[in-house]
């Protein structure tokens, strides 16, 4: 690599193994936006949790870049889609995303809220880029078989799974580390952009760019995501 990763500039120097065409469906933000928070969900849903046609997907942050896109490759699969937010605002963006019901943790019972939702199932898959409390309200309405993708600890605690539990219940806990399959099935990466860029062409999945920022903003910028005070993806364009 000619430059350094983790940071911003006007001009970079990339690998071109790693180098893939920007969908035409997309706009030069939307298509920097898309990369890592699709391909992480297309991984998951799909070649991790197996996702089927009618099954119930629950998605923690889901108006966050991570949760949003798995919000919208849910519902591409013909998922119902259930979405968990913080705050009203986020909710309103997670239904506008696409999600059949919106759950507000900070007011609505996640684990009632989806039991009643599902007739007393629960979810079939789950997507969890949280950990902490929202991975543990997880496995109490988790239905029989179903499967727990672990993205992320965004929530700054790594949950410490009860085996026994997965055992009783039946269901599965996935790992999904998506920049592994860069170097273990680098084919499996373009064969996923592929699907995406058909995707995006059909009109079923565009990512949520909530602001587009000049070079000169990106520290302001990389404060809000921190602050949790953003919703999508925000992109640092050049000036």
């Amino acid at each position: 690599w000619g430059t350094t990763r983790r940071g911003f500039a006007e001009l970079t120097v990339a690998d071109s193994a790693g180098v893939l065409p920007a969908p035409e469906a997309l706009d030069d933000a939307e298509a920097a936006a898309l990369h890592i928070g699709y391909q992480t969900g297309w991984f998951g849903l799909h070649r991790r949790a197996r996702l089927q046609p009618g099954e119930t997907l629950l998605v923690h942050a889901a108006a966050g870049g991570v949760g949003s896109a798995a919000v919208q490759l849910g519902k591409a699969a013909g998922a119902t889609v259930i979405g968990v937010t913080g705050g009203a605002e986020k909710a309103a963006v997670a239904r506008e995303l696409g999600c059949d019901l919106v759950i507000d943790r900070h007011t609505d019972d996640i684990v009632a809220t989806v039991k009643e939702a599902t007739g007393g199932r629960g979810a079939d898959v789950v997507y969890d880029p949280v950990g902490g409390d929202a991975y543990a309200k997880s496995v109490k309405c988790i239905a029989f078989e179903g499967r727990v993708i672990v993205v992320g600890f965004a929530g700054g605690t790594v949950p410490a799974p009860g085996l026994n539990h997965a055992l009783v219940k039946n269901y599965s806990i996935l790992g999904l580390h998506w920049g592994l399959y860069n170097t273990k099935d680098p084919a499996a990466v373009r064969a996923c952009h592929e699907e995406l860029t058909g995707l995006a062409a059909r009109g079923a999945i565009k990512p949520l760019v909530s602001e587009r920022v000049p070079l000169d903003g990106a520290a302001a910028a990389v404060q809000r995501v921190a602050d949790g005070l953003t919703t999508g993806r925000v992109v640092i364009t050049p000036n």
